[in-house]
């Protein structure tokens, strides 16, 4: 499970509803502080939400881009059904991410965190034209690791027979699946009511129906790979949901840029905000450039 270093919207960064023509979104919206370069959207994993970014707003904001974090269908603070699996198809998960995109009415660069690299990357294979460059973050070609696997599947059962405070309960015994940095709760900062509460927003047909794709998604590096768009392949030095030699070799047939995290495992923005939000910018400023 993801660990933001905190809930709350820090200066600069908006919270507020996001209207798209397929409803709304809540987001994370920080302006850019230098000369403005460009707009980049951010997409979290699996379990995940917008608090995740909330470190790199700052930086990304001083480098001159400004960013907006979103909470996906039926994450956290975005509504969802409950029950519908189907309205979490990645098809239409994809199809959310385009309506994101229109509505903030600027060309945007991508940026999806492991799951939610997963969905960007649907997103612009049904259409790139509102993107100017793609960054996969700790996101790989195809299904999780087979450990992973079996992690998700645990979850996925325990949705189907208990409610989520009872799921809640039964997962601080283990690591959460997919999202493995959490870290543990003895320094300093105990942030397991702001965890609970966001766990309890979320809906289970969401987590049910994105646990399986993350268990079944087919290898379409090729498909991306024949996009025009510039792509960036970044992750931490360490990351046991798909293994870096597999993100290497993803780069290399997507023709991407690709940056390596020191000191860094699954979720490098919120393991080493700074070093990942330099690495974007350096990536959109040769965009930008090129």
């Amino acid at each position: 499970m993801s660990r933001p270093p905190s809930f709350t919207p820090p200066p600069g960064v908006r919270a507020y509803r996001l209207a798209t023509a397929r409803g709304e979104f809540a987001v994370f919206d920080a302006a850019a502080a230098a000369a403005p370069r460009g707009t980049a959207m951010l997409l979290p994993g699996f379990t995940g939400s917008k608090e995740d970014f909330v470190a790199l707003h700052g930086p990304l904001a001083e480098a001159g881009y400004r960013t907006v974090a979103v909470d996906g269908r039926g994450q956290y603070e975005s509504e969802g059904p409950e029950h519908d699996e189907t309205a979490y198809a990645q098809d239409e998960l994809a199809r959310d991410v385009l309506a994101q995109a229109r509505a903030l009415d600027t060309p945007v660069h991508l940026v999806g965190h492991s799951l939610g690299g997963q969905i960007a990357r649907a997103a612009v294979l049904l259409d790139p034209s509102p993107f100017v460059s793609l960054t996969l973050m700790s996101s790989g070609p195809a299904q999780i690791s087979p450990s992973q696997q079996q992690r998700v599947k645990l979850l996925r059962d325990a949705l189907g027979v208990m409610d989520m405070a009872r799921v809640w309960d039964a997962i601080q015994a283990m690591d959460p699946p997919e999202e493995t940095d959490a870290g543990d709760l003895d320094d300093g900062l105990d942030d397991r009511d702001d965890l609970r509460r966001r766990w309890l927003a979320n809906s289970p047909a969401q987590l049910i129906a994105t646990g399986r794709q993350l268990c079944t998604e087919p290898d379409r590096v090729a498909e991306l790979a024949a996009v025009r768009l510039p792509k960036h392949v970044l992750s931490g030095e360490r990351d046991d949901t798909w293994p870096i030699p597999l993100l290497d070799e993803m780069a290399g047939r997507l023709d991407a840029h690709r940056t390596v995290v020191r000191d860094a495992e699954h979720s490098p923005n919120t393991d080493q905000p700074l070093e990942t939000a330099r690495a974007l910018a350096e990536f959109w400023d040769h965009t930008n450039t090129g």
